[in-house]
């Protein structure tokens, strides 16, 4: 990635978590309990959003295995396309995601709203301070920063969208830049999948479609 892609994928991540933990702090006491998605309360669907920051600073601190001392010299490094498609293969297990996110929404503690700024704001802040190549060790595989950072905007970015609804209120504007680039890797995954030309049909308006396509 050139230093262009760079700056830019670091600017979507950043906005993407500025505008995350502006909207947690509208939440007012009586709307953490509500349905928000699926099985998830509000409180739980922070949670789980939340998991998109923290990951970060736990990734970056786990130590890699010999084989992922430098992802970044791999003859075939992992990037964020290929890192939803090894979650797709085996990883992603609904239960787990669910309890998951439960469980990060009750560690938040006490004051949820001031938890989250702080996580946004110390993670934002490492990021900032960490270079590319960076080795972010996930349960997938060692990965650059640069190229594990899209993975997050793109939970950020989703999960933003998600929180808005369930609170009946506009996304911050701030989540803007960060949609296009979620956008993009989005259809990175779809092209590749085999409901491809499905989800080119559900993008430009046609109907009858099979339920639950999704690229995650």
């Amino acid at each position: 990635m050139d230093s262009a892609g760079s700056l830019q994928t670091r600017a979507g991540f950043d906005h993407a978590a500025s505008a995350f933990a502006s909207l947690v702090a509208w939440i007012t006491d009586e709307r953490w309990v509500t349905p928000a998605l699926g099985e998830w309360s509000v409180r739980d669907l922070v949670g789980h959003t939340s998991r998109a920051l923290s990951t970060v600073a736990t990734y970056l601190g786990t130590p890699s295995g010999p084989g992922d001392v430098d992802a970044g010299a791999r003859a075939d490094p992992l990037d964020a396309v290929g890192y939803y498609l090894a979650v797709r293969g085996g990883l992603a297990d609904a239960a787990a995601v669910t309890q998951r996110g439960r469980d990060a929404g009750a560690a938040l503690g006490d004051d949820p709203s001031d938890a989250v700024m702080a996580l946004a704001t110390g993670v934002r802040q490492l990021v900032r301070e960490s270079p590319d190549d960076a080795v972010v060790t996930t349960p997938v595989g060692a990965m650059r920063l640069v190229d594990y950072l899209p993975t997050r905007t793109f939970e950020l970015t989703v999960h933003t969208l998600d929180l808005a609804r369930a609170l009946g209120i506009r996304p911050p504007a701030a989540l803007g830049t960060a949609v296009g680039g979620s956008l993009l890797l989005a259809a990175g995954i779809a092209a590749v999948l085999p409901d491809a030309a499905d989800i080119l049909l559900l993008l430009t308006g046609r109907g009858d479609l099979p339920a639950g396509l999704s690229v995650v």
